[in-house]
């Protein structure tokens, strides 16, 4: 039995904030960058296009609304032209591209999706996940998903699956990625330099990494943003103590980390750059005999677990039989 060995690559950068078309020529230039270094597998930050809601922490939900405004007409329609660009990036480089969007709801201007979008190496777009549930002042800006987006893809790299931030502390959802063979886990975040004083998000994301590949077996390839100082310009403006707030270090991780839960190369921390690291997946195979938690090292007579895997939509109407 053949496994895939391969180079992945974990993008840390920032966007051009709310600027969607700078955004995604951002993208497609270190995409072309990294498939020069010979990556097949290029995954990119939580909502990297056009940017993070960082009003949702540092506004009243009133002074933020015009915020809000401002991303929805920057959000991205699935599928849409920014979609076609990025498929023509992965499929021009060919590397299998995970990339986190803003995704404009088409039935409502009340809805706004964080989601990630698995793009294949032929230029396929595989999936659209949308996080599950937006994590706490996020509420103020995104919609649920649901599970219908829940899936491990099969790919170039192995079978993909992938959750934005918070979601990778969610049991059940990592357990029903793993379940379907998950070997190659991207894990997109954003710096979050705005949350309580003794949250070490850097500290944080390595700790979620590890957890997942150590239980699962299997390797994570982790893709954090960074704060531009042009984005603090933006965000902060005459605020001092946000200015400060904005830069705090210990923001942002990016890595790739193996079955074992141990990084396969150092972290970038903060930083703008692009990590890079190769990937044997053959290395999952031993460390299943140990712990398989989809397999023999579990009680599925004692545990179940039921996934709705239907979409939710806002109307329903009754099927005509006759």
């Amino acid at each position: 039995m053949d496994l895939p060995r391969f180079t992945a690559a974990a993008v840390q950068a920032a966007p051009v904030y709310l600027d969607p078309a700078a955004t995604v020529d951002k993208a497609v230039a270190l995409i072309r960058e990294a498939a020069g270094r010979g990556a097949e597998l290029v995954v990119f930050p939580e909502v990297f296009v056009p940017g993070y809601p960082y009003w949702n922490w540092t506004m009243t939900p009133v002074q933020g609304s015009p915020w809000y405004e401002r991303l929805y007409r920057a959000a991205v329609d699935v599928p849409g032209p920014y979609v076609e660009t990025l498929c023509s990036a992965a499929r021009q480089a060919g590397v299998v591209l995970v990339i986190g969007v803003n995704e404009r709801g088409r039935h409502s201007l009340g809805v706004l999706y964080n989601t990630l979008l698995i793009i294949g190496a032929d230029g396929e777009l595989l999936g659209a996940h949308r996080k599950l549930v937006p994590t706490w002042a996020e509420k103020l800006t995104w919609t649920q998903g649901d599970g219908s987006s829940l899936k491990v893809h099969r790919t170039a790299v192995g079978p993909l699956g992938a959750l934005a931030c918070g979601e990778n502390t969610n049991t059940l959802a990592r357990f029903t990625l793993l379940a379907q063979g998950e070997l190659v886990h991207a894990a997109a975040y954003i710096a979050l330099p705005v949350g309580p004083e003794d949250y070490d998000m850097a500290e944080a994301i390595a700790l979620r990494a590890a957890a997942h590949c150590f239980e699962g077996k299997l390797f994570t390839v982790v893709s954090c943003s960074t704060i531009s100082p042009e984005m603090v310009d933006l965000i902060a403006g005459d605020d001092p103590q946000l200015r400060r707030q904005l830069t705090r270090p210990h923001s942002a991780l990016s890595g790739i980390f193996g079955p074992d839960g141990r990084a396969v190369t150092e972290p970038l921390v903060d930083e703008e750059g692009i990590v890079y690291a190769e990937i044997d997946l053959g290395r999952c195979i031993q460390p299943k005999q140990m712990h398989d938690i989809v397999g023999h090292y579990n009680r599925f007579d004692v545990f179940q677990l039921h996934v709705n895997d239907r979409p939710l939509r806002p109307l329903t109407y009754p099927r005509d039989d006759t």
